[in-house]
This record gives structure tokens, C-alpha cells and sequence, in this order.
């Protein structure tokens, strides 16, 4: 059955992102390196368009998360880093050029209406009218596969306050990066898991978890 599922990377002390992100450096000072253990596997690279890279554990993660997922919901940070009008952000067509890596359909959050923008291989669509209709959109675009909702932080914050996560999954990079974005900060009522599955490599701690209703 098809799943909505988080799919994240957080340092050791829970930081999707490190302090003070800009344009320049949207995951914050030393926030890049949250995403080293992605970065040399064959899978990350064959996804952006790249050969070589490691055929390991991470990389077969990877290639299962992508090749189980048939949409994607994320927030107007990750997508472009940008606030306010469409007008004013300098990234509006998003942060990977014109062949993003999704090949999938991606549905960005957003204050700010706009026109779906068709890309290679990758269509994005952005919701103004909250979490739930995202997920919903989502769904439907994904042909029977799976939903991940992809990041930032509070977008998943959103997914998991209003009930919608099914499976959460993070990456846990063995940094501390001291401050910055927490992957939990705004919860409220507590969530429940149950872990079902451990993988550790050299460059990072992958948890899954099954959230219970």
C-alpha cells in the first residue's frame, strides 16, 4: 500500500539545516555537510545526472527511497530558498536548473499562488491552501507509489501535526552542528513510533520508523 513518508537528514543533536542560511548557502553555515554521506553514492549521482560514485548501503537507500516514490511535497524553502512574491526571488524556477532530480511530480507549499512550472522530467505545482491538500494532490499524481515529503523542517513539522506521515526515515549525520533549523521544534502533541529498521555505515546512521496512529 502506498505510503506518505518522511525522508530526511538531521545532524547527531537534530538540525536539518545549520545558522544562518542565505541564497548563497541555503542549508546554513556547515550545513552542507549534513549531506556528505549522499554526495559519493552512486545512486545520489546517477539521480542528478553524474557517473561514478560508491554502489554501498547509503547508496542502495537511496535507490529504494527513489525508486519507491511517485510525488513530492516540500516547502517554498527548499524549493527556492525565497520569500514573499514569485517576482522578487531570484531562484524561482528552483534550485537545480532545468533538470531537476525528481522525475516525478513535486508540490511546493507556498504563501505566494504561481503557475505549475514543467521542467525536465519534473513538474512542480504550488499550493497555497495548507499541508492536507498538498498530501492529497500528492497522492493522486503518485500513481499507486509513494509520497515523500521531502523538507525543510517545517513542512515536515506540518506533515506530522496533522496526522498525515505514515513512515518517517532520517539520515542522522555523524556532525553537531550546534544550532540552526531543528527537524522537531514545533510538534506539540507527542508522536509515536516504533522503529523498524537500523542501518549504519561510516558516514551515517539511517532510522526508520513506522509512526502509529
Amino acid at each position: 500500500m502506498a505510503k506518505v513518508v518522511v525522508d530526511i537528514t538531521a545532524s547527531l543533536d537534530g538540525f536539518v539545516a545549520g545558522p544562518d542560511p542565505t541564497l548563497e548557502e541555503p542549508l546554513g553555515r556547515n550545513g552542507e555537510r549534513l549531506h556528505e554521506w549522499a554526495l559519493e553514492t552512486a545512486s545520489w549521482r546517477e539521480q542528478h545526472g553524474r557517473s561514478g560514485g560508491q554502489a554501498n548501503d547509503d547508496s542502495g537507500l537511496i535507490e529504494e527511497a527513489t525508486s519507491s516514490t511517485g510525488a513530492y511535497v516540500m516547502g517554498r524553502k527548499m524549493f527556492s530558498g525565497g520569500s514573499g512574491g514569485w517576482e522578487d526571488d531570484p531562484r524561482s524556477r528552483g534550485w537545480w536548473g532545468d533538470e531537476p532530480p525528481f522525475h516525478a511530480p513535486v508540490f511546493v507549499l507556498t504563501h505566494h499562488p504561481r503557475e505549475p512550472l514543467e521542467l525536465e522530467g519534473t513538474s512542480f505545482s504550488f499550493i497555497t491552501d495548507g499541508i492536507e491538500r498538498a498530501v492529497e494532490l500528492a497522492r493522486s499524481a503518485a500513481n499507486g507509489k509513494n509520497v515523500a515529503v521531502a523538507g525543510g523542517g517545517a513542512t515536515v513539522q506540518q506533515a506530522l501535526q496533522a496526522g498525515l506521515v505514515d513512515e518517517l526515515q532520517v539520515h542522522v549525520a555523524p556532525i553537531l552542528l550546534g544550532s540552526g533549523t531543528r527537524l522537531f521544534a514545533e510538534l506539540g502533541d507527542p508522536v509515536s513510533l516504533e522503529a523498524t529498521r537500523v542501518v549504519a555505515s561510516p558516514k551515517a546512521t539511517h532510522l526508520r520508523f513506522t509512526v502509529r496512529p
